[in-house]
């Protein structure tokens, strides 16, 4: 698994960010049938402040959030619920570029707090979360949302970490 991590604010390092969004990963392509090592993402370790800006950007929302995610392929979902197929290599062998990922530091560490949930493993979570959303899951309908959360909580299973929607 190659992810290509950018640190803006040296609290994620700090945090082990690297390790986490490694294994979340990892595990994430490996529960899909993916193979990791295949498979390459950027991720940028930012603060409040840079994903507000990227968030009113792409999303239209001036406000932090926890985790974006920017799909280098569309692979949502069709209208009959199935899931999103893997995408191809662009040239044979070479690795596969899912896309970016940018994680905020004072939102994950406010909402682990405010969830009385250890930061390592909100942070594991949001991992997942973001890399399912690289690879074609989404949650705005109802249905698709419940199939999202059910793959995160066999992740996180997987992993020795609770239920976080519970």
């Amino acid at each position: 698994m190659d992810i290509e991590i950018l640190f803006e604010d040296d609290r994620w390092a700090e945090a082990g960010l690297e390790r986490l969004a490694e294994t979340a990963c990892r595990e994430t392509l490996t529960h899909l049938g993916l193979d990791p090592d295949a498979h390459e993402i950027s991720l940028l370790a930012c603060d409040d402040m840079r994903i507000a800006g990227l968030n009113e950007t792409f999303r239209g929302k001036a406000a932090p959030t926890n985790v974006l995610s920017w799909p280098t392929e569309d692979l949502a979902a069709g209208e009959d619920g199935d899931a999103p197929l893997p995408p191809e290599p662009e040239i044979e062998g070479a690795p596969v570029e899912l896309g970016d990922i940018a994680i905020a530091w004072e939102t994950c560490l406010r909402e682990a707090s405010a969830q009385g949930k250890p930061f390592n493993d909100h942070v594991t979570h949001l991992m997942v979360h973001g890399c399912l959303h690289l690879l074609g899951y989404d949650h705005i309908r109802p249905r698709d949302a419940a199939r999202m959360e059910g793959i995160e909580v066999e992740i996180l299973a997987k992993l020795g970490l609770a239920d976080p929607y519970e």
